[in-house]
């Protein structure tokens, strides 16, 4: 246990199988906000993607799902977006005797689950599937071969924490903290700074897999500038979890130094800082990039089963790295602290608080 299980990429993936307290059971969070974004992805496929173009040059439409995990809802995803592709394909009267192929490629981590992931395929799906494994800060496919990216509450993971948060003699040094939440402003900035680079490397990327006239379809959390990072939606779950653990480290279950070593490789940007970087990059249009709130899944109406469902949503997608760090010992303890806090601050994470990002670029 050390500095390096935070900045080890494949302790990001989600916990696999269809255990307790795996991602396939504990994903309906984004299941909800998948269903929210349904109809703004329909209609950027209906009003921006020109199927004439794009099929042009091949009878089949190859389309990516980058950070899929295990659970079901990149199959609810991909069969939104190909039946929002069809109804464009209709409406431009395209030969219904030459209806394109679907390829679909499932990227996530090498750690991800894929034998999961791949044994829950619908079994009537009407696409050729396939997973890709390795970090989407990279390439992942040839030259010109993909038309339609996607990618849901993925692209706030950085592909490390910074290095100079762990460093005792740098001023962003991130001494008593998992996060940026309240952290001084180097900090803060250590963090953009490399969420940064990492964009710029994940643009690139998709530039040269993209076929000209691409679309990317890109949903994550965002901060509203102006808004504390505190105050939102994210930020207050992680500052709940941070709590959990400094209780831990005032007991003396785990050392003050375990807790100093440990920050988490997630950026939660503005969208002045996404829509720079694209502009920066200039390989993309900007179609669409707003911010939305989701709001909450309906069984979650009340602050009790929203704490409930957070926790074992945060322990899916995060246990990997914290028994990585701090061992499995405490995973059970911390985890029900986790739970506690949310009973004695109900009102600490609202749905309200829930924003995120909506992207749609189109390949130039």
């Amino acid at each position: 246990m050390g500095a390096s299980a935070t900045t080890t990429p494949e302790l990001y993936a989600m916990n696999g199988g269809d255990g307790r307290f795996g991602y396939a059971k504990n994903s309906f969070l984004q299941g909800h906000d998948i269903n929210a974004s349904k109809g703004k992805i329909g209609e950027a496929i209906a009003e921006k993607l020109d199927l004439k173009i794009l099929l042009s040059t091949s009878k089949t439409i190859r389309i990516v799902d980058a950070g899929c995990s295990v659970g079901p809802n990149t199959f609810l995803a991909i069969q939104n977006i190909i039946e929002s592709i069809e109804r464009k394909y209709q409406a431009q009267y395209l030969n219904i005797n030459e209806k394109p192929e679907f390829q679909v490629f499932f990227n996530d981590l090498t750690s991800n689950d894929f034998n999961t992931l791949f044994s829950s395929l619908p079994p009537n799906r009407q696409y050729f599937a396939a997973g890709v494994p390795g970090s989407f800060h990279g390439r992942l496919f040839p030259e010109g071969s993909i038309h339609f990216f996607y990618s849901s509450i993925a692209l706030h993971i950085l592909s490390k924490a910074p290095e100079e948060i762990l460093d005792k003699n740098s001023p962003s040094w991130n001494k008593g903290r998992i996060h940026y939440i309240n952290a001084p402003d180097e900090v803060v900035n250590a963090y953009a700074t490399q969420y940064a680079k990492g964009i710029e490397i994940f643009l690139d990327a998709r530039a040269k897999e993209m076929v000209s006239g691409g679309m990317a379809v890109m949903i994550f959390p965002a901060n509203p500038t102006g808004i504390p990072y505190s105050q939102t939606f994210t930020g207050a779950m992680f500052e709940l979890l941070e709590s959990s653990l400094l209780d831990l480290v005032k007991e003396g279950k785990i050392s003050e130094a375990q807790v100093d070593s440990f920050n988490l490789p997630m950026y939660v940007p503005s969208l002045e800082e996404m829509m720079e970087l694209v502009q920066k990059n200039g390989c993309f249009d900007i179609e669409k990039m707003e911010l939305t709130s989701p709001g909450v899944h309906a069984s979650m109406s009340n602050a009790s089963s929203m704490g409930k469902a957070i926790v074992m949503h945060v322990r899916a997608g995060m246990e990997r790295m914290l028994i990585q760090h701090f061992g499995s010992e405490i995973i059970d303890e911390l985890f029900n602290r986790y739970a506690k806090k949310f009973e004695e601050f109900p009102h600490h994470v609202l749905p309200s608080k829930k924003v995120q990002l909506f992207v749609v670029l189109k390949r130039k």
